[in-house]
């Protein structure tokens, strides 16, 4: 008996899952990704191959986390969240690319997500972003560039508009 929760209707292709970790229906979850210990992911999550998703972490339905992601313990992904890793993105069967042998080094950028940050529903976050420790990701923002540590940002782009503590509250600028 595992000491983990994989529902019957998810793929999880990974044998690194830490203790109390649940994965739900739908939920794609790639080789090679490594899930912490006490964590919660949702329907309809797809997780790529080489994402690391530390302890106690929420990661809400219909999130798509791609290589080069790595989120830290406690933090929490919202519904609908999206990470992209590549800033030049083309597609491989444009004829201008093909016999065209990209290295990852050409094209993945490595996105980090500190302990105990939070971001928010329909938030994409581009690739190689730093979000830091405890900050605060509002609903529907694009994040372009890095965010510090018990920071809030809003928006398109996303913008500092406050500060917040480890529980979230929000406090001004």
């Amino acid at each position: 008996m595992s000491d983990f929760f994989i529902h019957e209707k998810a793929l999880v292709e990974t044998n690194s899952i830490g203790t109390g970790t649940r994965i739900w229906a739908f939920a794609h979850v790639m080789s090679d990704v490594t899930i912490g210990a006490d964590c919660n992911v949702g329907d309809h999550v797809f997780i790529e191959t080489g994402v690391t998703i530390g302890d106690g972490v929420t990661v809400k339905n219909n999130v798509l986390l791609w290589k080069g992601v790595d989120i830290a313990d406690y933090a929490f992904i919202g519904p609908n969240v999206v990470f992209t890793n590549d800033l030049r993105p083309r597609s491989p069967r444009m004829p201008l690319m093909q016999g065209r042998q990209l290295e990852e080094s050409d094209w993945l950028v490595e996105t980090k997500v500190g302990e105990g940050a939070s971001i928010g529903a329909n938030s994409t976050i581009l690739a190689g972003i730093t979000i830091g420790e405890y900050s605060m990701i509002g609903a529907g923002s694009v994040v372009t560039k890095d965010v510090p540590p018990y920071t809030l940002v809003v928006g398109n782009p996303a913008m500092q508009i406050g500060r917040v503590d480890q529980y979230g509250k929000r406090s001004g600028c």
